[in-house]
């Protein structure tokens, strides 16, 4: 069946939580599934339509009455569970994977994940804890330790269940063609949200189900995952400069309303990233300082939050973006990293001429 590839309209900026099954395109829908104890408030899997069954993109976070509001949903365009014949998890993230395997032990659904996030996998197997162990000794290194420990006095979540990471059915690669009965999806390498991210691009109906690569409404974390990569805003930026390299696409996001363009969201989060730089580069300017210190003098969220307004663990997103950001600075070599007895610093390198940062202002 060929695709019209007319742009869906882009729904309310908060009306995307609905539940329900929501035709967003030809034979797509989106189905909002519940992420208690997130800010995020729901996670959208899309449904789409194949010679009689269902191919999912992304499963949900296996928690509470999920898999019962996504059985609900699929009743109301006609399927059941039981027609999922397979799940493309574009991360490893708990609200996008873990549910998918939960799937196939209910329907025996194959999974498929992105090769990059094998790693991902194994360490959260291995560590069963909520808080990466690889990411919190990078904040330590950085000068994070006193938030590392609140997070660790803080409420305690029961252990992860290793059967919920457990590999999916096959691995997927960059550029791989995924040709299903009634159209083909590529999956395209982006990683920086984490390592082994994927989106999976239709041409022909120009879709994006973009993950969490590229979100409408607000800027995805960087790099947190059990061993984040060297520079996780370097591949970040770098995998929405390949955006280009694609036909422009109404997106499809794990989070926020569905439709807009990707080309003009992918300059949006460069845009903003600019700019970010450009105010980190700003709190160095006075002294050597850790990641920590960095963090803790920049404005956060779209509502210019200070760092100490913010709760533990958003603390811990904001030093690890902080790094991130510092970490380009110094491959730019605007800034040199000193490792010292207690952590990390980094100092304007005054030998460099600075960039010419574009002046936008901070979209999220």
């Amino acid at each position: 069946m060929g695709h019209s590839g007319q742009r869906p309209v882009v729904q309310d900026k908060y009306s995307w939580e609905e539940p329900g099954a929501h035709e967003v395109a030809d034979g797509v829908y989106r189905i909002p599934l519940p992420m208690p104890q997130d800010g995020l408030r729901a996670v959208s899997v899309y449904a789409l339509v194949d010679a009689g069954q269902l191919v999912l993109i992304d499963g949900g976070w296996a928690v509470g009455n999920s898999v019962g509001v996504l059985e609900a949903s699929l009743r109301e365009i006609g399927f059941g569970l039981a027609d999922i014949s397979q799940v493309l998890v574009t991360h490893s993230h708990r609200d996008h994977y873990t549910q998918a395997v939960a799937l196939r032990r209910l329907t025996g659904a194959h999974v498929r994940l992105g090769l990059g996030e094998q790693a991902s996998l194994c360490l959260t197997r291995q560590h069963l804890t909520h808080f990466p162990a690889g990411l919190m000794d990078r904040l330590v290194r950085h000068g994070a330790g006193a938030v590392v420990e609140q997070l660790r006095k803080g409420p305690q979540q029961p252990p992860l269940d290793a059967g919920d990471w457990a590999d999916p059915d096959s691995w997927l690669s960059d550029g791989l063609v995924i040709e299903l009965s009634e159209r083909s999806l590529t999956a395209v390498s982006t990683p920086g949200h984490t390592r082994g991210h994927m989106i999976f691009y239709d041409p022909e109906a120009k879709l994006m189900f973009s993950g969490d690569h590229i979100l409408p409404h607000i800027t995805p974390s960087i790099g947190f995952e059990p061993d984040p990569a060297a520079s996780p805003l370097g591949d970040y930026m770098s995998s929405l400069e390949a955006m280009f390299r694609l036909e422009d696409c109404a997106l499809m996001p794990a989070h926020g309303a569905s439709g807009g363009s990707s080309h003009a969201r992918a300059r949006a989060l460069l845009d903003h990233h600019d700019v970010r730089l450009a105010q980190t580069l700003a709190a160095v300017k006075d002294g050597a300082c850790t990641g920590m210190e960095a963090a803790a003098a920049l404005p956060w969220t779209s509502r210019q939050h200070s760092f100490a307004s913010l709760d533990p663990f958003n603390q811990m997103i904001a030093v690890n973006e902080t790094i991130a950001h510092l970490d380009v600075l110094a491959a730019r070599k605007q800034l040199t990293s000193q490792a010292g007895s207690a952590a990390i610093h980094y100092s304007l390198n005054t030998e460099h001429e600075p960039l010419n940062y574009r002046q936008a202002g901070i979209n999220t």
